[in-house]
């Protein structure tokens, strides 16, 4: 990586957001990968992977709560941080972005529900089969 390129580089295994912390700005990943998780050390759970050309932490540009996930780098990383008033310029000038942006984000939530769907079935059957 470049010590020129916009951005800011991540070691392996650095984290990059915390889950809980509140956020002002979202992020787009320029180089490298990024694993997106739930929880604490010990407790942890990979919620994705993510690569190049993607991002993450949009909804602390929509709705101000804190962030409900942590990422950190898998291998280094560079990524880029938008805020809000840079992301609503860009879609000012690519209405586009927007569709692509509830895209990603639509496909986001379908993929975390058929997640807890599977995970609801698995506790279901835990608990017929310990009466």
């Amino acid at each position: 990586m470049n010590s020129g390129d916009l951005g800011e580089t991540f070691a392996n295994g650095e984290l990059i957001i915390r889950e809980g912390d509140i956020g002002k700005c979202m992020y787009v990943i320029q180089e490298g990968q990024v694993e997106v998780f739930v929880g604490n050390s010990g407790n942890e759970i990979s919620l994705d992977v993510l690569g190049p050309g993607t991002f993450f932490g949009e909804m602390a540009v929509f709705d101000k709560d804190v962030r409900s996930a942590s990422i950190r780098a898998l291998g280094p990383a560079r990524v880029l941080s938008v805020d809000k008033k840079n992301l609503m310029r860009r879609v000012h000038e690519d209405p586009a972005l927007a569709f692509r942006l509830i895209e990603t984000m639509s496909f986001r939530i379908r993929n975390l529900t058929d997640k807890v769907s599977v995970l609801e079935r698995m506790i279901e059957r835990n608990s017929i089969a310990e009466q």
